[in-house]
């Protein structure tokens, strides 16, 4: 599959997307996300890729987060995308905002139950006094919604990051790796060819 400069970079990313889900791969819609705390310190974790979302590259998570805390104080991020079994790695540099209530609450009625209830259950990023703490909350939880419809909570939502810097890397041998950087630059995507 080679890469067309021609398409737009929202589009190449579909592309390799849609091929690393069409291969299977597990971890098809892993996605690095790194932020920085109020010191400049950064933190990274994977978070799940749940689709474009108004331009934006979607993932939805606890409002009351580490990750979340630190979009508050500073919305600028980078994200990461790698297929090892495509040799293929997407980078992108962008702008986080929350998604609407109406997207988060949409999406929260398509997740599984267990993970609507993990929703409520978790109180992300704050310390526990063992793990049977956490397995009592959810069987409260269980307990309370059994039977009905589980609302998505207040303190859970998504995020859009809006690019803007997209970058893809395709691994060759020799260490001749094709780099292409596109940047939004006055309303529009420019396209470089980078040394590996």
């Amino acid at each position: 599959m080679s890469f067309n400069s021609s398409d737009s970079p929202i589009d190449s990313f579909l592309k390799y997307y849609n091929r690393a889900e069409e291969l299977k791969i597990k971890t098809a819609n892993a996605m690095q996300l790194a932020t920085v705390d109020d010191d400049n310190h950064p933190r990274v974790r994977t978070v799940l890729f749940k689709g474009l979302l108004r331009g934006g590259f979607s993932f939805y998570t606890n409002y009351n987060s580490i990750k979340a805390q630190q979009l508050n104080s500073n919305p600028k991020v980078s994200a990461l995308f790698f297929w090892t079994e495509m040799d293929i790695q997407i980078r992108l540099n962008g702008v986080c905002a929350k998604s609407t209530r109406e997207e988060s609450e949409q999406y929260f009625s398509s997740r599984p139950r267990e993970s609507q209830l993990g929703a409520w259950a978790s109180q992300q990023s704050e310390k526990l006094q063992s793990y049977q703490e956490l397995e009592l909350r959810y069987k409260e939880l269980e307990k309370k919604f059994f039977g009905k419809p589980i609302p998505c909570p207040e303190h859970w939502g998504g995020y859009l990051i809006k690019p803007t810097e997209i970058e893809f890397w395709f691994g060759k041998v020799g260490r001749m790796h094709e780099r292409y950087l596109y940047q939004f630059i006055n309303m529009g995507w420019k396209l470089s060819l980078l040394n590996p």
